[in-house]
């Protein structure tokens, strides 16, 4: 037990004095998850608005496959990607593996499904309401796709939340094709399980800790925003 208090202690100091090492990591993780996310969004919204909207041959398939693409096993991801950026791999001359930006690829495969099935879901029932008004006012399929997404932004703002914090807890696919090098491509998650095995405990608590103040956040600001938009609409 004192071992175990002192290492939370030692985790506690680490986070307090920001400890060069630790803030590093926490910069690095941030940074790639954001990025990630904001790609996510530029692709999932307007394709998961798009496929609540339009009818056409083989949309239910799409919608099938994005459904399931929410339950993508993360080694699985890393590993595609992987085989993606290898020297023998189509983007290999690149030379993005064992780097943030392959980080950033694998996380954009994982989240980009989520976020584009969230929108869908949340939009189809907007549209549903909205679709004779729209359409008598003549509005253009752009138009309309962001009418919706306008008016649905606060369970959009959850829908993205939901994306980040997926992101941030990510560990098995970015291990894969970020290598955990350090000061290269280590994050917090890669990191806790390191220094986890290496029997640095304070080091792992100290991310964990502030990994899970990150995932509380967002889930409280993610409820937050909820509450709002049920008042606004109630």
């Amino acid at each position: 037990m004192s071992d175990v208090g002192g290492a939370f202690a030692a985790a506690a100091t680490l986070i307090l004095n920001l400890e060069s090492g630790l803030a590093e990591i926490v910069a690095l993780s941030l940074q790639v998850s954001l990025i990630a996310v904001a790609i996510a969004c530029i692709i999932g919204l307007p394709v998961g608005a798009s496929l609540a909207v339009f009818r056409f041959p083989g949309r239910k398939v799409l919608v099938v496959i994005l459904n399931a693409a929410m339950g993508l096993p993360p080694v699985v991801v890393g590993l595609i990607v992987y085989l993606m950026l290898s020297r023998s791999g189509p983007l290999g001359t690149l030379g993005l593996l064992f780097t943030p930006t392959a980080m950033i690829i694998a996380q954009v495969t994982l989240i980009t499904p989520i976020i584009a099935a969230l929108t869908r879901q949340s939009t189809e029932d907007l549209w549903n309401e909205y679709s004779e008004h729209l359409r008598s006012i003549g509005s253009s399929p752009i138009q309309i796709v962001g009418t919706l997404l306008w008016d649905n932004r606060f369970t959009l703002i959850t829908t993205v939340l939901a994306g980040f914090g997926r992101a941030s807890a990510e560990v098995g696919a970015v291990m894969i094709v970020g290598g955990n090098i350090d000061h290269v491509t280590r994050v917090m998650t890669t990191s806790i399980a390191l220094e986890t095995s290496k029997g640095d405990l304070a080091l792992a608590l100290g991310l964990g800790i502030i990994l899970l103040v990150l995932a509380l956040s967002v889930n409280a600001a993610a409820f937050l925003i909820g509450e709002a938009a049920m008042k606004r609409h109630g």
